[in-house]
């Protein structure tokens, strides 16, 4: 049992940073399913179905099986659990086991990671109230098909091939596909290397012959086993090998955007269109897009306040809630980015006001941002502006300011691109 980790990259929540938080948030996901569990492991005294794991050093990673591997940790060590009450229950539950605790049980222990996400892709049918093992909602799918790019419908993969093998870039070796799949599965990092997938379909980002040299280099770093499966198995990972490419000068950059068509000789305009359905009303903060953002284990507590604010708080009854959390995350986003970029011109005692203003002005000197969306963050020292740090302080210090939802939005459409930004660096 003392080798076993509970999984901080587990799909049900995504990348959290170490053991301890990714059992807190199992129970904070669903502590009565987690309390059912338990009793029923109590009642049977035996684990029905053991845990899918991999060895990592001298430790083993749960892929499958952290329910029912954290039970058994905190019956073993009560105080463990996250909360007073879950202490107490705990203790109460060790205290009805019959006889001794286990403390060795029976896993299957796989050394191919690309098995093990194939076995995940085949379980997880049914919860049985928490008895069980529970079924993956939308959120968790997603997690799983961002992390491995399993299941995304478009084999990113193949797309590539047949554009290396046109240019005649395929390397001499295979390329494995699994792995170039997981590693370009989220869209933050496709972009970095100046392609997108959308709606299915390939799109070039950046010049194509840079974006083909780049995809040459990373096919080539796989093909030769320079890359394996274990340099890409997280998010941290993969970022790490995308910033040695950047530094390498790999990447395609700015310089590398695509030269726009000719424009067509004019043409009779159309007949009107069909006027389209009205556009469903916005319920929360954030629309519900993709916005790319890289959600690593040390945002662990930004991602979680980003999926309130994108899918559970609705404005229109809770705008204090909303305000008040827009304001946190729009702060903990600008402090990522200054620690990520080591940025030297922000001082200690700075506060949000300028550490905005001096985030935004190294974007704009990145290249990341336009001088127009800079000048937005200047103006915004300003209190009279419609975004303005004065405006973030009293949705958290005034007790006459009331926060409406259509100001919230024009508040977050103007910042988003910020805040993914520095969520990003």
């Amino acid at each position: 049992m003392d080798s076993l980790v509970v999984n901080p990259a587990n799909d049900r929540h995504g990348e959290l940073e170490n053991e301890t938080a990714a059992i807190a948030r199992l129970f904070a996901l669903r502590e009565t399913h987690m309390r059912n569990l338990t009793k029923d492991l109590v009642a049977k005294g035996e684990i029905f179905e053991p845990p899918l794991v991999y060895p990592e050093g001298d430790k083993f990673i749960i892929a499958d099986g952290n329910r029912r591997t954290t039970c058994l940790k905190l019956l073993a060590s009560p105080k463990r659990a996250p909360t007073v009450e879950l202490q107490q229950f705990f203790a109460e539950q060790k205290k009805a086991w019959n006889g001794k605790l286990p403390d060795r049980i029976q896993c299957q222990v796989e050394t191919d990671r690309d098995r093990v996400d194939d076995i995940l892709f085949r379980r997880h049918t049914g919860s049985q109230n928490g008895v069980g093992q529970s079924t993956w909602d939308d959120r968790m799918k997603n997690n799983f098909v961002v992390r491995t790019g399993k299941g995304t419908g478009t084999n990113v993969a193949d797309e590539i091939e047949k554009r290396l093998a046109a240019a005649g870039l395929l390397p001499k070796k295979k390329i494995p596909r699994s792995n170039m799949n997981r590693l370009l599965s989220a869209e933050a990092i496709r972009n970095r290397l100046g392609f997108s997938i959308r709606k299915g379909k390939f799109e070039y980002l950046r010049n194509e012959d840079s974006v083909r040299n780049a995809l040459h280099r990373v096919a080539d770093d796989l093909s030769s086993g320079k890359l394996t499966l274990n340099d890409i198995w997280d998010t941290e990972k993969k970022l790490a090998y995308v910033d040695g490419l950047d530094h390498e000068g790999v990447l395609p950059t700015v310089a590398d955007a695509p030269k726009k068509p000719a424009s067509p000789p004019a043409t009779p305009a159309p007949p009107k269109p069909t006027p389209a359905p009205k556009p469903t009303a916005r319920i929360n903060l954030i629309p519900h897009i993709e916005y790319g953002v890289v959600w690593v284990g040390r945002l662990q507590r930004h991602h979680a306040i980003w999926e309130e604010l994108q899918f559970k708080l609705e404005l229109s009854e809770h705008p204090n809630a909303i305000s008040v959390l827009f304001r946190v995350l729009l702060e903990l986003s600008v402090d990522n980015y200054i620690a990520q970029t080591n940025l030297t011109t922000v001082n200690d005692g700075d506060k949000l006001a300028k550490k905005i203003l001096k985030a935004a002005e190294d974007l704009h000197a990145q290249g990341k941002i336009t001088a127009k969306y800079r000048d937005v963050f200047r103006k915004a020292q300003n209190m009279d502006a419609l975004i303005s740090t004065d405006t973030l302080n009293r949705y958290v210090h005034s007790p006459q300011f009331a926060p409406s939802p259509e100001h919230l939005k024009a508040m977050w459409d103007t910042l988003g691109e910020f805040v993914v930004l520095c969520l990003n660096a």
